[in-house]
């Protein structure tokens, strides 16, 4: 099947799980409160539904627009502007005319939703999936720290062997530690076995971010040819697979990375590289093309996970702790959208629907489900009018002051918000395609 097919058909199927389980959030609080729900609606619906039927005080629909779904519930502004509503006298089934306290549980209760259904998707993955673990002893080249990781002290085949006293399940975790976590010390061992104790400054996340080296360390993967390219100049000159590259022009290399290095440095240009083939040493000479290629994959599976299974007790206690750092993540990172090197990453739809696996598998799709859950409640718990963050942010404020703001306030406020949400759509999405064609 098409790769961008399968990904559309993940994508639709995970909002639609994600907004259905939101907007009931809000909608079984206020069945509760005894509220008037008008609309429940999976996908927008501007000027017509695939699927409406009412049943009851409600229409249930399905709109053609899937950028996420609402309830409109009776005696209030929200996303459908219904004034006119707001005009008449309160009645008792009106959302106006409920307690505040039953008002912020109501509007809470789709992020609520949204979080649980995070954490609970990643307690079942483990359970199911169990976790994947990778030592440092699974990587026996080491790391490659990038440059500006470097100047604190780290070296190429350095192992980590505890980040702040703890030893990592998974040591490929160092780089989100690194980027977004608060940590203060490292303990990694060199090539030659000796340890060193590393302090870590407080801003080196955004050291990276603004450097662009947001990978803090890469495996080190031996030069091990997996393949050749048809009518390349290495397959001229007879390499195969299984041959390990050892020298370039009498230079001793160690990795993929460093033979790369030096082979794009000279472009246009005949090499005399030695390989190892059957523990025999053997020397070829072959050119580089312009772009400093040879016409050669590598071997790249090296990476061997361990899978450790979980009980049911371990599976919810690994599901939550996993849950409770991706919001922190999210949260930590959150503030590099308000810089231009983060608001210009900033990605739509086809940036999200990027994310899921480009073959079916369950694992990965709700590994991306459970993110995007989350994502969805930290989104729309900010205090910004025409989400629910807004709608709480005037409830509070109502609680404080003892007086509602007045409803020509709140339609403008709406509106504000409503237009500030469809430019950052629009802008997000106009990165997307600006992204695909330059």
């Amino acid at each position: 099947m098409n790769e961008i097919f399968i990904k559309a058909v993940q994508l639709i199927l995970s909002l639609s799980i994600i907004v259905i389980l939101h907007e009931l959030g809000h909608f079984i609080p206020a069945r509760i409160f005894k509220t008037r729900v008008e609309k429940f609606y999976l996908f927008f619906n501007p000027w017509f539904s695939l699927f409406k039927k009412k049943i009851g005080e409600t229409v249930y629909g399905i709109g053609w627009l899937p950028l996420g779904g609402y309830i409109k519930i009776s005696g209030m502004i929200d996303e459908s502007m219904d004034v006119e509503q707001m005009k008449k006298d309160p009645e008792p089934w009106e959302f106006r005319s409920k307690p505040a306290w039953q008002r912020i549980i109501i509007m809470l209760g789709g992020v609520t939703v949204n979080i649980i259904l995070g954490f609970v998707i990643y307690m079942i993955i483990m359970f199911v999936w169990g976790k994947n673990v990778l030592s440092s002893e699974s990587l026996p080249m080491g790391l490659n720290p990038s440059p500006i990781i470097q100047e604190l002290g780290f070296e190429k085949g350095d192992q980590i062997i505890s980040v702040d006293g703890k030893k990592l399940d998974n040591v490929l975790d160092i780089n989100t530690y690194m980027f977004l976590r608060d940590i203060k010390t490292i303990v990694a061992k060199n090539k030659e076995g000796v340890t060193k104790n590393l302090n870590i400054p407080k801003k080196i996340g955004e050291r990276m971010f603004e450097s662009g080296q947001m990978i803090a360390f890469t495996p080190i993967i031996a030069a091990i040819i997996d393949s050749v390219t048809p009518n390349s100049s290495a397959m001229s000159a007879g390499l195969k697979k299984g041959d390990v590259f050892k020298k370039v022009d009498g230079i001793e290399i160690e990795d993929w990375g460093l033979f790369k290095e030096k082979i794009k440095s000279k472009k246009n240009q005949n090499l005399n590289v030695e390989i190892e083939r059957n523990k025999r040493r053997i020397e070829i000479s072959l050119k580089t093309n312009e772009i400093g290629q040879i016409g050669v994959y590598i071997q790249t599976p090296f990476i061997s996970f361990n899978n450790k299974k979980l009980s049911l007790s371990e599976s919810i206690v690994e599901g939550f702790k996993y849950g409770y750092w991706t919001l922190h993540d999210y949260v930590y990172q959150f503030k590099y959208i308000f810089t231009k090197k983060g608001a210009q990453q900033l990605g739509g739809i086809g940036t999200i629907g990027s994310i899921f696996p480009s073959s079916w598998n369950w694992k990965g799709f709700w590994h991306t489900t459970a993110l995007l859950s989350i994502i969805l409640a930290f989104m729309n718990v900010l205090p910004i009018p025409a989400l629910d963050g807004g709608h709480v942010m005037f409830l509070f404020y109502e609680i404080i002051s003892g007086k509602k703001p007045n409803d020509k306030f709140m339609e403008y406020a709406q509106m504000f918000g409503f237009f500030l949400l469809l430019a950052l759509v629009l802008y997000a999405n106009g990165n997307d395609i600006y992204r695909a064609f330059f």
